[in-house]
This record gives structure tokens, C-alpha cells and sequence, in this order.
């Protein structure tokens, strides 16, 4: 799944309102990302952002809603899936896509804070976990097509052929701190294709 985007709220209707929130949110990324969620504070990105802390407070409320608010604008923003016509072509866009918002020194750090924070923080994760399935959802489709044209198995979980290609480069992100390049990306969705057509990822019916 892809998350690459402009800078959050830049392609949003205009208005105070609009332009308030991108500033608000594209300041809550940069703190995230210099200095983690534990450190996140709404008077911080206030003046991050040159808005009154009352007005982000009264919109916001808290960090945790501020954090869920900036994840739902990424997912919003995020780049749309790029279909090539053959399965493997699909999955290697989408994890390149995921490579290059990963290696990004703003992206990656604030994915690893944003990550961190949900394994504590129930809002956090539950925001988290919205905004993946937002992505899984744009991406899936393009794992349904080659269904269709016979490259996979029948019965295929597409929404699990998607998270394969980027889990590998979550791993790495988060545990080996090894290089994230496109080599690395092209294996994931190499690995994630051929165990796809091999039948790993068919949904087993349940015998009653």
C-alpha cells in the first residue's frame, strides 16, 4: 500500500478553516517526527503552525485527536494505486511507493512515532489501524483484477497479498534498520506475488 502525498491539506478547498488545519497538521507532523509522540503538545504545534492555541485546542482536544486527524488526512492525500495490467507490475508500484515514504527522513520518523504510540495508546492505534485500511482498500482492487484474469488462484485474499508487500518493509523499518532502496522493494512484491500464485494466501473455508 502506497502513502507518498503532498504535504498534508495542499490540494484541500480553500478558506480559513482549510488552511488552518493543513498548517496545524503539517506542524503536528514535523514535531512527531523530530521528537516523537511522547513529546507531542497541542501549545507546540499552535505555535508550529502561527494559529491561537485556543483554536486547537477547541478543534483537537487532545494529542491523541490531533494524531487520528493527521492520519486520516495522509490516507486521504496518499498518491492512488497504479494498475500496469499484470499482478507483479501492480505490486512492485505499490511497493515502491511504500519504499520511498519509508526512507523519507519525515515520513519514516513519523510512521515509526505514529507506530510506537499506538502500541500504548488505544486511540492511536485504533486511527492507525483506520488509516491502513484505507490504503489496503485503494490497493486491493488491483489484486482482484489479476484474480480475474486467471494470474492468482480463485478464493484469493486480496487484502492479504496487499499487506504482504509492505510488511516486509515495515520489518526493516522498524527491526533491522537495514537499507530500504528498490532492490528491497521489488523483492517484497516479488516474494508477495509468487507466494500469492503458489495458493498462500486463499481463504480456507471452515469445515463445519
Amino acid at each position: 500500500m502506497g502513502f507518498e502525498s503532498t504535504d498534508p491539506g495542499t490540494v484541500r478547498p480553500g478558506g480559513r478553516t482549510a488552511r488552518v488545519r493543513a498548517a496545524v497538521l503539517r506542524a503536528a507532523g514535523d514535531a512527531l517526527a523530530e521528537h516523537g509522540f511522547a513529546h507531542l503538545d497541542l501549545a507546540d504545534v499552535a505555535r508550529r503552525a502561527e494559529v491561537g492555541k485556543t483554536t486547537v485546542y477547541r478543534r483537537w482536544g487532545t494529542v491523541t485527536g490531533l494524531v487520528a486527524d493527521l492520519l486520516l488526512d495522509m490516507a486521504e492525500q496518499s498518491l492512488p494505486r497504479t494498475e500496469t495490467g499484470s499482478l507483479l507490475g501492480d505490486l512492485k508500484a505499490n511497493a515502491r511507493l511504500v519504499q520511498r515514504t519509508l526512507a523519507d527522513p519525515r515520513q519514516g520518523a513519523l510512521f515509526k512515532a505514529v507506530i510506537a504510540a499506538a502500541t500504548c495508546e488505544a486511540k492511536t492505534a485504533e486511527a492507525l489501524h483506520r488509516f491502513y485500511g484505507i490504503r489496503v482498500e485503494e490497493w486491493a482492487p488491483c489484486v482482484q483484477q489479476a484474480v480475474d484474469r486467471g494470474e492468482l488462484p480463485e478464493g484469493t485474499d486480496v487484502h492479504e497479498v496487499v499487506r504482504a508487500v509492505s510488511a516486509p518493509l515495515y520489518y526493516r523499518l522498524l527491526t533491522t534498520g537495514d537499507r530500504l532502496d528498490e532492490a528491497a522493494a521489488d523483492r517484497a512484491a516479488e516474494a508477495a506475488a509468487a507466494a500469492a500464485r503458489a495458493g498462500a494466501y486463499v481463504r480456507i473455508k471452515s469445515s463445519r
